[in-house]
């Protein structure tokens, strides 16, 4: 048997302190974000961040804005884009993956050009059709257009999961009489659940942070998302520093949230599938 290589002393601590470097260098903006939002309104600038904290900019953001109305608007468009582009994706990638049918592959090829296209050059077309079938402003319509980022990429992704799973589950299945549906709910989507956890996430992450769809699609302040919602705010509140990052940490923590939550679920789901 060749003999393990050890590291040296002076490489273990080169690579931690690499480690620490580049985990101080992420955390960095974070932190003093974090901290700019606890400074007095009017001492935004100054350079002493523990002098007198303070969480009344958090009270300004939340009473005296339409952030909560914001908030719950993004809230609700990014949960329906998770569930339904996760639903999407899964049965799309569970059906290239395990099925045969004429136009496969120009579905799949057409699933992988539609990324190829920036966002810029989209945003007129997606508007026309939105405003044909009277979806403008409408949180549905928003839904659907997020939901043509990210149902493609997952379901590449699923399809890619689903062809790691043997097909003698599926073979199982139809012995003891289910159905094509019923195999698939019952049986192989249990096991995929780490890819639908990264689908997830990914479906959540496009909705929350978009801005460009976002800021075209919903006007009025009762119907706009966080994104063209703090467009406003920002021309209102040009040099309140205090107010913006609190702001953003409020922004940053259901996404926080949202990521432990698949995290945790991504090794569940590892754990349960070797089990299987």
């Amino acid at each position: 048997m060749a003999r393990m290589h050890k590291r040296s002393v002076g490489a273990s601590v080169a690579l931690h302190a690499g480690l620490m470097t580049a985990a101080g260098v992420a955390l960095f903006p974070v932190l003093w974000i974090f901290l700019t939002s606890l400074k007095p309104v009017g001492h935004e600038n100054s350079a002493k961040f523990l002098d007198h904290p303070s969480f009344e900019a958090y009270g300004k953001l939340l009473t005296e804005t339409k952030f909560l109305t914001w908030f719950g608007n993004t809230v609700l468009i990014a949960g329906l884009t998770t569930l339904l582009g996760v639903f999407l994706a899964a049965t799309t990638g569970y059906a290239v993956s395990r099925f045969r049918f004429p136009g496969m592959r120009p579905l799949m090829w057409t699933l992988l050009v539609t990324q190829m296209f920036p966002v810029a050059i989209l945003i007129v077309p997606i508007y026309q059709l939105l405003g044909k079938f009277h979806l403008l402003n409408q949180p549905i319509g928003l839904v659907l257009t997020y939901m043509t980022i990210s149902v493609p990429f997952c379901a590449w992704t699923m399809k890619g999961y689903f062809d790691t799973i043997s097909t003698e589950i599926d073979e199982a299945g139809r012995i003891d009489g289910l159905s094509p549906f019923g195999t698939f709910w019952r049986l192989v989507l249990p096991l995929a659940r780490p890819g639908l956890a990264v689908t997830a996430f990914y479906s959540f992450i496009t909705a929350w942070g978009e801005v460009a769809y976002a800021s075209q699609f919903m006007t009025g302040l009762e119907k706009m998302t966080l994104a063209g919602g703090l467009q406003t705010f920002v021309n209102q509140y040009t040099q309140n520093w205090s107010m913006m990052s609190t702001a953003s940490v409020l922004i940053a923590v259901p996404a926080a949230v949202v990521f432990t939550l698949v995290q945790r679920h991504l090794v569940a789901g590892q754990t349960a599938g070797s089990i299987k």
